[in-house]
């Protein structure tokens, strides 16, 4: 129990560390453009990465916590694999480089799984009893690469994570540069560009009729009444966000082509709080369910070597249960309310702490930023963050951001991303799994002397 302990407490601090290293995606546009000081910056997005406790379900913990599979692991593994995130977290911090921590989460608990499997078997294969039935099984197979989608979800695994390295960012630099061209569209003073933009509202509306769960559809609803059980499914909270990013642009360009140029600028900083408050409630839902993962991850490996023990320590409560499926009967996961709290309480506090030389990168570096590109970049990193984790794919908010601010920089000419830059952030993303995994892999042969 002291090793959980323990496991649980580095979880947080890597929590806590996360939150100050990406605080810089949530609040560099905002501090860039001076539409807030930077104190004032990070007390906002700290914030709404707070607010995103009651907003978001447990879709990316779920995932997470099923990188390795749980059954064939010990708590040294997911101790390695902490301990290795921690370590790449702060180094890249301190040379100021923007890098994922999701990332580097998943490499250390992959890479630690990997050189468990390889200190048990070699790079060979090895057979279990599975159901009284002799199973053949690759060494490499302790990691979950690749899980097929079920109930309308993409796949999920390690593939796919990797996956969106590059994809992540893609989405996000294509909603960013399609927003800017729509922006810079309505500026034109004709009637097309309004036509447009109404065309857009009704169809956006149609699809949000579409998505939105009625009281019937709802497992759990949150209170007796109908109507708010509907309005606060997590769910559509999302769908709302989503509706209120999409619909404040939209109105601000039914407008824009009548605002002279002073008063444009001022409207869309009063924008750009939106903006950043939504990414900002997306880093904290995307990256504190990571943690829960971890954490699930370690109860669910404990409870394999001691079946039989009582996880409800008074406030201490870890019945955890990972959702799971056993003679085709669905299990729901669960939660202890303590969790989720704590863990969006840490990353809030992290976020206060700021990560001012990543800013410095983020804000300034890979091009120039104004209010319209602020505006712009937070609400396709946010919408990226949405859709993400409605599939509950784990998925970096600092290469998301980063997409972000290339699509609208793109928009004005390609010269005005400077290119140098983004190559050395893209190897960064490049490296940081393997470079986790190494890491992991070094400290759970290191920790084996001890443990």
């Amino acid at each position: 129990m002291t090793l959980l302990i323990v496991i649980i407490v580095l979880a947080l601090v890597f929590d806590y560390i996360n939150g100050f290293h990406d605080a810089a995606n949530s609040i560099a546009t905002i501090v860039a453009t001076k539409v807030l000081t930077p104190f004032q910056a990070v007390l906002w997005a700290a914030f709404f990465n707070f607010l995103a406790y009651w907003v978001f379900g447990f879709g990316v913990a779920d995932t997470v916590a099923k990188t390795a599979k749980t059954d064939s692991i010990n708590l040294t593994v997911i101790l390695a694999g902490v301990i290795a995130a921690i370590v790449w977290n702060l180094l890249t911090w301190w040379k100021g480089i923007p890098s994922s921590s999701s990332h580097t989460l998943i490499g250390g608990f992959a890479g630690a799984a990997l050189a468990h499997a390889i200190s048990l078997h070699g790079f060979s294969d090895y057979t279990v009893v599975q159901d009284g039935v002799e199973v053949t099984k690759h060494w490499y197979n302790i990691v979950n690469w690749y899980k097929p989608g079920e109930d309308g979800s993409l796949p999920s695994g390690v593939s796919i994570i990797i996956a969106f390295i590059v994809l992540a960012p893609l989405l996000g630099m294509i909603i960013s540069y399609f927003i800017s061209l729509w922006l810079m569209y309505s500026s034109r003073k004709n009637i097309w560009p309004k036509v447009l933009t109404a065309t857009l509202m009704i169809v956006f509306a149609l699809f949000l009729a579409s998505v939105y769960e009625g009281y019937d559809d709802i497992k759990k609803p949150r209170f007796e009444s109908p109507i708010w059980s509907v309005v606060f499914e997590p769910s559509n909270i999302k769908w709302t966000l989503v509706a209120i990013i999409f619909y404040s642009v939209a109105i601000f360009n039914l407008a824009f082509s009548s605002f002279p140029t002073s008063k444009a600028e001022k409207v869309l900083k009063r924008m750009q709080l939106l903006s950043s408050a939504s990414f900002s409630l997306g880093h904290g839902g995307n990256d504190s369910q990571k943690v829960m993962g971890i954490i699930a991850a370690a109860v669910a490996v404990y409870l394999n070597t001691h079946p039989n023990v009582d996880m409800s320590l008074g406030w201490l409560d870890l019945n955890v249960v990972l959702p799971s499926e056993k003679n085709g009967v669905k299990i729901e996961g669960q939660m202890p309310g303590w969790i989720p709290l704590t863990c969006y309480t840490v990353i809030a506090l992290g976020t206060l702490s700021g990560g001012w030389k990543i800013v410095k990168t983020m804000g300034s570096k890979i091009t120039k930023v104004t209010a319209f590109e602020g505006v712009v970049a937070e609400s396709a990193g946010a919408l990226t963050l949405f859709i993400t984790e409605h599939f509950k794919i784990p998925v970096s908010t600092t290469h998301t951001i980063t997409g972000s601010i290339i699509g609208v920089g793109v928009t004005k000419r390609v010269s005005a991303v400077r290119w140098g830059v983004t190559v050395k952030l893209l190897w960064a993303w490049v490296l940081t799994i393997p470079v986790s995994a190494l890491i992991a892999g070094l400290v759970y042969h290191f920790l084996k002397l001890f443990i």
